[in-house]
């Protein structure tokens, strides 16, 4: 979970007020935080919430905590939307073609009116290595640099250039390098370098007199790019793959410079091609969507009858303006938040702005006796029989890459099901099999002694238009095994001692047009003209992409088929 580092003296000037320990322990929760520990005049803080990086920063916090007290929150009227936009003044940033060959989007926005002090320049700091490392992926997917607005000349010309040739003196060094030398002699260069290195041109940010603002996502320059205590003109530039995210950064830090005192002036982006925000826009940006809940929802989630009115009120404790109409609460999101995908969502923030102690406990009305379900049962009869087979058992996470679950095994891209705002690229989809997983483990297993044989009894989850969800969960046994002579006879034979010691009948189908497996050496498994799995060869295409070397079986079996049989 992200923590940060504050100083007292700069949190309470945001907070209008100080708080002993004990009191910040009690409010935290309110903006999912917890106190970590205070050293001298530091707060050490920790956030549990990975959806609201609005959150990972002392301005944040502050906001989130004054509006749970009631206080207005601040009107942050420098947003423009796709019918209006405002006057740039000449703020203008280009983005060129050449751009898109390595990071497609670059975009801006500048500051003034206020003398950055040094508990705030390492607020900034802070918050641009959050938002870029956790948000943005270790600056993969956002990067960000800060920079001295006052020697810039606009337009500002963001453009893919020649590593060999651009060349500028990096923040931290005195001796200018091409870019391609950063990459190897900066220590910025050696760590973020990767990110772009192995492309035809690197990202290059300067103005219109040719001076050098950064070379994103690795270093600014050591002029424009090199804020200090005392700058009260800046400019922030946020360059990276997915332009809503740039769009909600760039919010989250207008809104938090806003805060401190900053008067925040617009920037005009100009693209090269049609985005879905159109050619020209003036950053920062709001393009939220609005989003509604029913009363009725509100009160079957949380069990409470609420009224329109506590729970409009609920939503403005926690920064949020909404309506009551017919039944239904409307809400408008806030600029510098886009984690609400789902009416639970709303229902959240009632919950937490209504006041988590203002739920009288209740005393459960009906009692049961625990048993196993019957799943379970299935289950471990299932492990029982593998473990006698001579395999053993793995755990996996049930999220996973795309490159795993869908790349790695030609596996069809539209039965998966795909997390809206993934985190990160390495938990974006929920596992639609287990094989993967079982793949995984034996590409990093050929220094043990052959055979290997393990398996999985867990849960996957698949696109299903038949269910009121639109998805299912599924019981199912995964299990691979791997060594010289490992083929279909081999896999056949595990089957069917399997369908022996659980006393049920099985028939084989061939199977077609499945990726994962060599034609003709594979087959479907089926139970009362019921589909209830595959097993087969993994095809060498397969076993090539997960880097494994030894001939592997794989099957698949669903047991929640197999108990309704």
């Amino acid at each position: 979970m992200p923590k940060i580092e504050t100083t007292g003296k700069h949190f309470y000037r945001l907070l209008g007020k100080t708080l002993s320990d004990a009191e910040l322990e009690a409010i935290f929760p309110v903006a999912k935080a917890e106190l970590d520990g205070h050293e001298d005049d530091v707060l050490k803080i920790e956030l549990n919430d990975t959806n609201r990086p609005d959150l990972w920063s002392a301005a944040g916090l502050a906001r989130q905590l004054k509006a749970y007290w009631g206080i207005e929150a601040p009107l942050y009227d420098f947003f423009s939307t796709s019918e209006e936009a405002f006057d740039h003044e000449g703020r203008v940033l280009i983005v060129d073609t050449s751009a898109k060959e390595v990071r497609p989007y670059s975009i801006g926005f500048a500051a003034r009116g206020h003398k950055v002090d040094e508990d705030e320049l390492e607020a900034l700091i802070q918050s641009q290595e959050k938002l870029c490392s956790n948000f943005g992926r270790k600056r993969k997917t956002i990067a960000m640099g800060i920079y001295r607005s006052d020697l810039i000349t606009y337009p500002v010309h963001y453009r893919g250039a020649d590593p060999d040739a651009t060349k500028f003196i990096p923040l931290g060094m005195d001796q200018e390098l091409t870019l391609r030398q950063i990459c190897i002699e900066h220590p910025k260069g050696r760590e973020y370098g990767p990110i772009v290195s192995d492309c035809a041109v690197f990202p290059y940010l300067h103005d219109d007199n040719n001076e050098t603002l950064s070379f994103p996502p690795v270093i600014n320059s050591a002029r424009i790019g090199a804020v200090e205590v005392g700058d009260e003109h800046l400019f922030l530039e946020l360059s990276g793959m997915d332009l809503k995210d740039l769009l909600l950064a760039a919010a989250i830090m207008a809104c938090d410079m806003s805060d401190m005192g900053f008067e925040i002036l617009p920037v005009q982006v100009q693209f090269p091609e049609e985005t879905e925000f159109g050619t020209k826009i003036t950053v920062p940006y709001y393009f939220q969507d609005p989003i509604s809940c029913s009363l009725a929802q509100i009160h079957k989630t949380l069990g409470e009858c609420m009224s329109g009115e506590q729970a409009v009120s609920a939503l403005k404790r926690m920064g949020i303006y909404a309506i009551e109409s017919e039944g239904s609460i409307y809400a408008t999101v806030p600029e510098y938040r886009n984690d609400f995908l789902h009416p639970v969502d709303v229902i959240e923030d009632v919950m937490i702005g209504y006041g988590l102690g203002n739920f009288a406990p209740e005393m459960p009305q009906d009692f049961t006796v625990g048993r196993l379900s019957k799943a379970e049962e299935m289950g471990r009869k299932v492990k029982d029989l593998m473990v006698g087979l001579g395999f053993q058992e793995m755990m996996y996470n049930y999220l996973g890459s795309k490159k795993e679950y869908v790349d790695n095994m030609a596996f069809p891209q539209e039965k998966c099901i795909f997390i809206a705002n993934p985190m990160s690229e390495n938990y974006e989809v929920v596992r639609p099999s287990i094989i993967p997983s079982l793949l995984e483990s034996e590409s990093v297993s050929a220094h043990a002694p052959f055979p290997h044989k393990i398996f999985e009894v867990g849960k996957v989850a698949l696109i299903d238009s038949s269910d009121n969800s639109g998805t299912t969960t599924r019981n199912n046994l995964g299990f691979l095994a791997s060594d010289s002579v490992m083929g279909y006879n081999e896999a056949s034979s595990l089957v069917n001692t399997l369908f022996y010691f659980l006393g049920q009948e099985y028939g084989l189908a061939p199977l077609e047009g499945d990726g994962r497996f060599i034609e003709g050496r594979c087959a479907s498994v089926v139970c009362n003209d019921v589909p209830v799995g595959v097993f087969g060869e993994v095809h060498p295409a397969v076993l090539e992409k997960w880097g494994s070397t030894m001939p592997t079986i794989a099957c698949e079996l669903d047991l929640d088929v197999l108990m309704a049989e």
